[in-house]
């Protein structure tokens, strides 16, 4: 929540109040990960203490501030830029009516040129950033049966490569660059893929292009990319040298794993007796059975399935996202209201997505093996190969 809220107001003192509806889960890594490495405080310290805030339920809060919230607030906002013209080429909900698009269009030059700004700011060129967006839309647009998976996320991964490999400048480690790219790269691909396996279906409702769809990978593939892309990090994070680690190995080790779990539909610990250097073959409902006819009467996505192709037992479709202004209305309604904070669960503002509420557990720590042990202490009493 420290550096959540500081992103949030990191966006806010550096690009203004409207600026703060960017803010997300993702980006607070960069700040995490440049506090993690950091062995030097600065002068006004790594904390501050915030007023009161609806989304805290107007309580004060110790906030994370300093170099790495202000390049998370810049990826942010580059990204968010990125993502409100691809709303606009594709005439998604409102901004398809030409007033909307038109003012879309000024937002996103607005926040493209602030990350820019901000970028400049902490020592990191966007360019690389805007040149990956630039580049996923032409590789979409080639992409077809056939094409690798990888071909499509790596857009993805090059720019939150650059943006994880830059808190090793932050803070002072050029030896964690190697190391942190890597994580980064893999990251994009986990995120790129949990997107797609988690809009495959509202995709296909609504006519939408999803990477899996047009490239043919089936649900094993995509798992096995997920679950090397999660081995990958957990040693990726071995490299690395942390002042303290704890809350970056509990995001990026077992925090994604518990998402990929939900994207999937399946509940393990995945820690106990992983093979060295793979995590070998995908099991469970997504383990290859031999060859499958995709088009088979039994088979779970056949045309006519009961469950409405959904295999996991005929629950329905979620609706489809909302468009970028009426998910500006909806967050300021969360904010309004506290859901987002006090709620156990709310639905996301623009993906639709179930949300638990940020403070409803407070720090829940590791429960992935044992009872009671806090943050990563976990991996003292469990087989956690990370």
């Amino acid at each position: 929540m420290a550096h959540l809220c500081g992103l949030c107001l990191a966006l806010r003192g550096d690009h203004g109040q409207f600026a703060r509806v960017v803010t997300n889960y993702d980006g607070l890594l960069i700040s995490v990960l440049t506090e993690a490495q950091a062995d030097r405080v600065p002068a006004d310290g790594w904390r501050r203490t915030a007023g009161p805030c609806p989304l805290r339920g107007m309580r004060t809060a110790s906030v994370a501030q300093g170099e790495g919230a202000r390049l998370a607030a810049a990826v942010s906002l580059v990204l968010a830029s990125a993502k409100v013209r691809d709303h606009v080429a594709d005439g998604d909900g409102l901004v398809a009516r030409r007033p909307v698009a038109f003012a879309a269009r000024r937002v996103a030059a607005s926040w493209g040129r602030a990350g820019e700004r901000g970028g400049a700011a902490v020592g990191f060129d966007t360019g690389v950033l805007v040149d990956a967006v630039e580049r996923q839309v032409g590789i979409e647009t080639l992409a077809g049966p056939g094409t690798p998976l990888c071909a499509v996320t790596e857009p993805t991964e090059t720019a939150t490569a650059a943006a994880f490999a830059h808190t090793a400048v932050l803070a002072g480690r050029p030896g964690n660059a190697a190391p942190l790219a890597e994580a980064g790269r893999l990251f994009g691909r986990l995120a790129h893929l949990l997107d797609a396996v988690e809009d495959r279906e509202s995709d296909a409702a609504a006519g939408a292009w999803n990477p899996l769809t047009a490239t043919g990978t089936p649900l094993t593939e995509a798992r096995r990319l997920a679950d090397d892309a999660l081995h990958g990090i957990r040693l990726a994070l071995r490299d690395m040298e942390f002042v303290d680690g704890r809350l970056a190995h509990l995001l990026l080790a077992h925090e994604l794993e518990r998402s990929v779990d939900r994207a999937f539909g399946t509940q393990s610990c995945g820690h106990a007796h992983a093979p060295e250097g793979a995590f070998g073959p995908p099991t469970g409902p997504y383990a290859p059975q031999g060859p499958v006819d995709p088009h088979a009467p039994g088979h779970p996505y056949a045309p006519g399935n009961p469950h409405g192709g959904n295999p996991f037992g005929g629950e329905p479709p979620r609706p489809g996202k909302r468009g970028f202004w009426a998910g500006c209305a909806v967050a300021l309604g969360l904010c309004c209201t506290c859901r987002a904070c006090c709620a156990d669960e709310f639905e996301g503002p623009w993906s639709r997505k179930k949300r638990e509420g940020w403070c409803r557990d407070g720090c829940d720590g590791c429960d992935c093996c044992c009872d009671g042990c806090q943050c990563c202490e976990c991996c003292e009493c469990c087989s956690c190969d990370c």
